[in-house]
């Protein structure tokens, strides 16, 4: 069977460029939730997010989504050191969902105001999804299979486990894969009319927790054949050693009250990597900090690790809720919490939900050397998706 391993990881994050700042940043239990700047929130019950902030590379006649895409890949390609020949052949997986809406509506509201556009009409060529890929691809000569995959929020992850299936399948040796979103005025807008956002800094797993924080940033990995990997003298961080995929099939947007098809996505990926479940020490978390989702989720955790069982965390508490990147950005943690044997905190964490029944490390991070962790990414519609990784 073809082992798949992680051989580079590239991140945008709030807390700057590159996998070393956004490490830095969680480990320290920084939160980088503060006062937007990219979009109005005159009259919004929540005025915060967690902004990438300026300046982010590249041109402006591409859309932000398309630039933080293509600099957390560029790192992550150039982290594995591949060359020419690799790019020629490997895949490219990208999960999204705003694409470049932030430069539609740039362009769409001044205008219908009667005012000049505020962005550039050239970008508005990357207004859908599919178009991170096609620069993504085209910039850093990728020129395997191509996908870009639009699964709400767990977009990111399930880039991270068909990408995985790529390389196992022996369809291509090499797969980059990950997801990228900006912070966009219809989210934003949307989340506040349904009343999900805290006017605070989210607070995952806390009794008095009141919504979630938005986010925006892009994370892309390697993932690579092992023996290919050896082969080429390529250094492996990690192994992802297997994942799996549910719908629930109950709601537009809520959850399955039990947690059922978040279990079956741990409990899958656990099947396909020949793992028992008390041999994973650290879950990050989906952890959205609303009320409801963050039960059922600890249902779910606990249903198949038993109460206590296991190190519970959460980054959003960190950087929000980052949309298509989360999944991305939250394996790029998990995978580093392997390598530096820490797990992060989950920040602004004072009092635990007593229907939480597990370590939720607040407030400082935590060493632990782990063997086994998964990251966990739950979507709008209930698409689930959990990614396992083993520690080399």
């Amino acid at each position: 069977m073809t082992r798949v391993v992680v051989t580079g990881l590239g991140v945008v994050s709030p807390f700057g460029l590159g996998v070393k700042a956004y490490w830095e940043g969680v480990r320290s239990g920084t939160c980088a939730i503060r006062p937007v700047t990219l979009i109005e929130t005159e009259g919004f019950r929540c005025r915060i997010a967690a902004e990438v902030p300026d300046p982010v590379p590249g041109s402006p006649r591409r859309s932000r989504a398309d630039r933080l895409a293509l600099a957390a890949a560029r790192e992550a390609i150039d982290d594995a050191g591949l060359g020419v020949a690799e790019r020629r052949r490997a895949a490219l997986v990208v999960g999204a969902v705003g694409g470049g809406m932030l430069e539609a509506e740039g362009w769409y509201w001044p205008a219908k105001r009667g005012g000049a556009p505020l962005c550039p009409t050239p970008a508005l060529r990357s207004i859908l999804p599919y178009s991170h890929a096609d620069v993504v691809g085209s910039r850093l000569g990728l020129g395997g299979p191509r996908e870009t995959l639009v699964t709400a929020c767990s977009s990111g992850a399930v880039s991270l486990a068909v990408a995985a299936d790529l390389v196992a399948d022996g369809v291509v040796r090499v797969a980059v894969a990950g997801g990228a979103d900006a912070l966009t005025r219809i989210c934003f807008m949307g989340f506040n009319a349904l009343r999900l956002l805290d006017p605070e800094p989210c607070r995952p797993f806390d009794r008095a927790r009141r919504g979630m924080s938005i986010g925006e940033g892009a994370a892309f990995v390697v993932l690579e054949d092992a023996a290919h990997a050896h082969a080429r003298g390529a250094r492996a961080y990690a192994e992802l050693a297997g994942s799996g995929m549910t719908t629930d099939a109950f709601h537009v947007t809520s959850p399955q009250p039990d947690g059922e098809g978040m279990a079956r996505a741990m409990m899958a990926a656990l099947a396909r990597a020949r793992v028992e479940p008390k041999a994973v020490g650290y879950v990050n978390a989906h952890g959205t900090a609303t009320l409801q989702n963050d039960r059922i989720e600890a249902r779910a955790l606990r249903s198949v690790f038993g109460a206590g069982g296991v190190l519970v965390s959460s980054t959003k508490s960190m950087i929000g809720h980052t949309m298509a990147a989360a999944g991305s950005l939250e394996a790029v943690a998990t995978i580093l919490a392997l390598v530096h044997e820490t797990v992060p905190p989950t920040v602004n964490l004072t009092t635990a939900d007593s229907e939480v029944a597990f370590d939720c490390v607040p407030s400082m991070a935590r060493e632990a050397a782990v063997d086994c962790a998964i990251s966990n990414s739950f979507g709008f519609g209930g698409q689930n998706v959990t990614l396992l990784f083993r520690r080399l």
